[in-house]
């Protein structure tokens, strides 16, 4: 066979691949989908009744900034790190807004305690918190990975990590617009323990919708 005949046969079963669209606009539509999501959670519990007084506090409105531009900058960097032609210092991404969360609901627990003295550290339990931000998170968390499915060959696990992030950080953020948790210490060890565990059940359950790399028989 010649060579011509042969590229001409390769060449007719060929089909065109539909190209992936970009990383940013990959973010920007499940963005879309979580404010969608979380938006209609929000108002089916409708807002709460203090929320102009809690929007008034220094670190109330910092923990929810935070949380916010947390999930935002985790879903840029799992979309990003989904391709292997960009760099994996990209998952550095969300650490900085991850820190000042954490530092504004520390700082609110310290101001808590200095407002309203021992009675700040006192522990309930708030299994709604944990409700409300795997009841959301999960589905959002899994709609990113169905997204982000090319990314099992290159990068499976930090795309697993941060979307379970980018989901945990802004169910947290629209919780705390209508549920009633004023101690930051409780915020911290309820929200942040809701965020733990839907970024190991990510991270535990999430490889099987990513695409695999078929293995070599």
């Amino acid at each position: 066979m010649r060579s011509e005949e042969l590229i001409g046969r390769l060449a007719a079963d060929l089909r065109p691949v539909r190209p992936m669209p970009p990383p940013a606009l990959q973010a920007l539509q499940w963005l879309l989908l979580a404010l969608l999501v979380i938006g209609c959670a929000v108002a089916v519990y409708g807002l709460r009744h203090d929320i102009h007084d809690r929007m008034a506090i220094m670190w109330d409105v910092g923990q929810f900034l935070a949380s916010v531009a947390t999930g935002i900058a985790a879903a840029f960097a799992a979309a990003l790190l989904a391709r292997p032609d960009r760099p994996g210092a990209w998952a550095l991404l969300p650490v900085g807004p991850l820190l000042l969360w954490l530092a504004a609901l520390g700082w609110g627990t310290f101001a808590d305690v200095h407002r309203i003295g021992p009675e700040a550290m006192a522990m309930d339990t708030s299994w709604g918190c944990l409700k409300f931000i795997l009841g959301t998170g999960t589905p959002l968390t899994v709609a990113l990975l169905l997204l982000l499915r090319h990314a099992g060959p290159v990068r499976p696990l930090p795309v697993l990590l941060l979307g379970g992030l980018a989901s945990a950080s802004l169910a947290s953020a629209g919780l705390s617009l209508f549920h009633h948790l004023d101690a930051m210490l409780m915020v911290l060890i309820w929200h942040g323990s809701a965020v733990a565990v839907l970024v190991v059940l990510a991270w535990a359950l999430g490889a099987r919708l990513l695409l695999q790399v078929p293995r070599q028989g």
